[in-house]
């Protein structure tokens, strides 16, 4: 949460409505900047890193069935730890590339902070960019029984992106971060 100076909506309390061991599903009563009362729903779930691995003028993008929207997902290696567990964002993005591409990086660049979905989740991560490949052995989770690992051209990914093959936010805002050399 931000500075309490920031708030204009005040929480009067909070409960978890549902929870799974990946998420948790927060609603709070709320009072408006009006005084009128309220209800805000939202997720929670832990902040995750997210790794845009490059290598010889290319990406190695994952590819992967992804259940909310129905269909498979090209994008950049991401995720969080399990258990609703936190963890140092730069060894998570370590983590997350080895276990999904097995690749290892002789070099790790913080681009930045983001936060996705913040009418909805109170999630955010952290962007890495890593260099000096390595390559070995992917270990995927059960969840990730499908994932598929690409090493595509530049100008081939940024076709992906114009023609609407890459739509995951996450993987996009972490490109325009790239782009603005941030």
């Amino acid at each position: 949460m931000s500075d309490a100076a920031d708030q204009v909506i005040e929480r009067v309390s909070t409960k978890v409505a549902y929870e799974t061991r990946y998420m948790r599903l927060r609603e709070d009563r709320i009072r408006r900047p009006d005084g009128s009362p309220g209800i805000y729903s939202y997720v929670e779930k832990p902040d995750f890193a997210l790794v845009v691995p490059m290598e010889d003028d290319g990406f190695h993008l994952v590819e992967q069935y992804r259940y909310p929207i129905g269909r498979r997902s090209w994008e950049f290696p991401q995720g969080t730890m399990p258990g609703m567990a936190t963890a140092d964002p730069e060894s998570l993005a370590r983590e997350e590339l080895r276990q999904e591409t097995g690749l290892s990086a002789g070099s790790m660049r913080h681009l930045g902070r983001l936060h996705c979905a913040v009418g909805m989740a109170s999630q955010g991560f952290d962007v890495f960019l890593a260099t000096d490949l390595v390559h070995g052995r992917a270990e995927l989770e059960i969840e990730e029984q499908d994932l598929r690992h690409r090493w595509f051209p530049r100008r081939e990914v940024e076709e992906m992106i114009r023609t609407g093959v890459i739509t995951d936010d996450s993987s996009l805002a972490a490109y325009t971060l790239l782009l603005l050399g941030v």
